[in-house]
């Protein structure tokens, strides 16, 4: 299960002690417990969600909003404004966009990205506590962290060295294809009929921003993963309104 602790330490600020420094076999492997960590997020938020019954809609919203950040940390919004800075700035040229994202600084762009990304969390949230689509916080969190298991599956990782080219040279492929065919079947179980139009969505969204990260980059790095992450969690809160 080492593995999965790993998994939980990387991608969530629970305060996660390993026994010490992971192997790259089991860097590789956990990614493979990615999506089970989201489902956890998600169990975590729709009891918050129903903890929170009867507080006042857009007081409610904001407090699901808040742990959702902080039980992440804030890691894959940091990936997604160091992505929105390279893009703009990078001017297409990919070492200019690959330095961009080394730089720990956020501009403008960054923090407008930011701004409009958790706006639109916070607003789908009020739609979605005022419609009881409380499996939609389910949902946003699986499709978001299996997402990343999607990504190093299929997508060359571009920065060499460091935790994401472990991630990407140790991941069992079988075994990523596997988990993730599960992940599927645990959208639609949980949504039904509205499980698959999310994941169908996602799937589509998925594949454009990977084309984009490859014509820029030619392939992805944790921001642009991060990035990933977070606008495939804000499509579903979406569509899950719209549904």
């Amino acid at each position: 299960m080492l593995p999965f602790w790993i998994a939980l330490q990387f991608l969530s600020s629970l305060p996660i002690r390993l026994p010490g420094m992971p192997q790259p076999e089991e860097l590789g492997r956990s990614l493979l417990f990615y999506p089970l960590v989201g489902l956890l997020f998600g169990v975590l938020l729709w009891l918050l969600d129903a903890v929170l019954a009867g507080t006042p809609l857009l007081l409610h919203a904001a407090l699901l909003l808040s742990a959702w950040v902080l039980l992440s940390g804030g890691l894959h919004l940091d990936g997604l404004a160091d992505s929105a800075d390279a893009w703009l700035g990078g001017f297409g040229d990919r070492e200019r966009t690959l330095n961009i994202m080394k730089d720990p600084r956020s501009g403008p762009i960054a923090v407008v990205t930011l701004v409009l990304v958790l706006l639109l969390k916070f607003a789908a949230l009020v739609a979605l506590i005022e419609q009881q689509q409380g499996v939609a916080l389910l949902l946003a969190p699986l499709i978001g962290r299996a997402s990343l298991l999607g990504l190093f599956l299929c997508t060359p990782y571009v920065r060499a060295g460091g935790l994401g080219q472990a991630l990407a040279d140790h991941l069992p492929p079988l075994a990523g294809r596997q988990v993730l065919g599960l992940s599927v079947l645990a959208c639609l179980l949980l949504g039904g009929y509205s499980g698959l139009w999310v994941v169908l969505l996602a799937v589509l969204l998925f594949f454009w921003l990977r084309q984009l990260m490859i014509r820029r980059l030619g392939g992805t790095t944790g921001d642009t993963a991060g990035a990933l992450l977070e606008l495939l969690e804000t499509a579903v809160l979406l569509v899950m309104v719209l549904l």
